[in-house]
């Protein structure tokens, strides 16, 4: 399997490392008793350029709530996470958004996600003027980057599981 690359809404790339996209898939919910599943997104900053690579997610851990039809991320386990990898880099893995699941071939984000979202980015700490946001649908995820500074919100990728249909 190869990197996902997008491009973000400033030009960069925005690459979903191999180890994070096989992390994630193992939650697609691809029978009707999966829950949907989630967590953050942490990877680097490209020096000289306006490149991110995301290198690794938290998966789900206690205290979040999962439902078929919904996902709530417990805030203390995956902000020690954040934390430990950030000090263990010294401060060169960051966290660069969330991602969930849906229980739908294309994933699209939900008047609550979209709420979630904007949310995260007026209260969470980040070191960018984005965050991104990837949910994984049942044959394909896609990629938003939402800009704190100009207040929008972009689909800025979708990739599908079955190569065929990415040409």
């Amino acid at each position: 399997m190869k990197p996902v690359i997008f491009t973000k809404i400033d030009g960069g790339k925005l690459e979903i490392g191999t180890g994070a996209l096989t992390q994630m898939q193992k939650y697609i919910q691809d029978n009707n008793f999966k829950r949907e599943a989630g967590g953050v997104l942490l990877g680097r900053y490209i020096k000289d350029s306006l490149d991110i690579v995301i290198d690794e997610v938290t998966v789900p851990m206690w205290g979040d709530r999962r439902g078929l039809f919904r996902f709530f991320r417990a805030r203390r386990p995956h902000q020690k996470i954040i934390d430990r990898r950030w000090k263990e880099s010294e401060g060169t893995i960051n966290y660069l958004g969330e991602w969930h699941t849906h229980p739908e071939s294309i994933p699209t984000p939900s008047s609550r996600d979209i709420n979630d979202w904007e949310r995260k980015l007026d209260e969470d700490f980040f070191d960018s003027d984005s965050l991104h946001f990837v949910i994984l649908g049942i044959e394909g995820l896609r990629a938003w980057e939402l800009s704190k500074r100009t207040l929008t919100r972009e689909l800025i990728g979708e990739f599908w599981y079955s190569e065929e249909k990415n040409v």
